[in-house]
């Protein structure tokens, strides 16, 4: 049986990873408005992928006898004064949910809670990953400052991103 203080801990995580899918979708609207499909596509692969997080601590929280109970989240931002300014938030806050995960695995730690510490790792290493996919973007953004050719590559490149649009799943009948 999971532990009271873990429980509430990943119940508030998974808040936090619905809240970053919810912060990114709102960010796939904003490159929409602006023109920029690729980075909306980028974005939109981003929430599929933070909706899996929360799916994940979910599932961990029922196969260990816990309780989860879903949270209200916050209204995200709505508008960014540029792609760059954009991406540096997506970027400042998997920063933050890497800080959250290290507390949690801190926590697991000392209640002695192996499986929730194991669970833990992986997101340990998706966090690397996820600080570096964004950082590059800004880095990316940072070189070419004003260049509307530049960030129209940029776009289609991040276009390429894999992984299945929200919204996208199915719609025509076809698989």
């Amino acid at each position: 049986m999971i532990s009271k203080r873990i429980e509430e801990a990943l119940n508030e995580q998974i808040k936090e990873e619905l809240g970053s899918a919810y912060l990114y979708l709102a960010m796939a609207a904003y490159f929409e408005a602006e023109n920029l499909p690729g980075m909306a596509h980028w974005m939109r692969v981003q929430t599929q992928e933070e909706l899996a997080h929360a799916m994940r601590i979910f599932n961990h929280l029922v196969e260990r006898g816990g309780r989860v109970k879903l949270q209200a989240l916050a209204e995200p931002a709505f508008q960014w004064n540029s792609p760059l300014e954009a991406f540096e938030a997506a970027y400042k806050h998997e920063q933050y949910i890497s800080e959250r995960i290290h507390k949690l695995v801190e926590l697991a730690r000392a209640e002695k809670d192996y499986p929730a510490e194991v669970m833990l790792q992986w997101f340990v290493a998706e966090q690397v990953e996820e600080e570096d996919q964004a950082l590059k973007v800004v880095e990316m953004l940072r070189r070419l400052g004003d260049s509307g050719r530049g960030l129209l590559w940029l776009d289609k490149e991040l276009g390429k991103r894999q992984g299945q649009r929200v919204g996208e799943e199915n719609q025509g009948g076809e698989e």
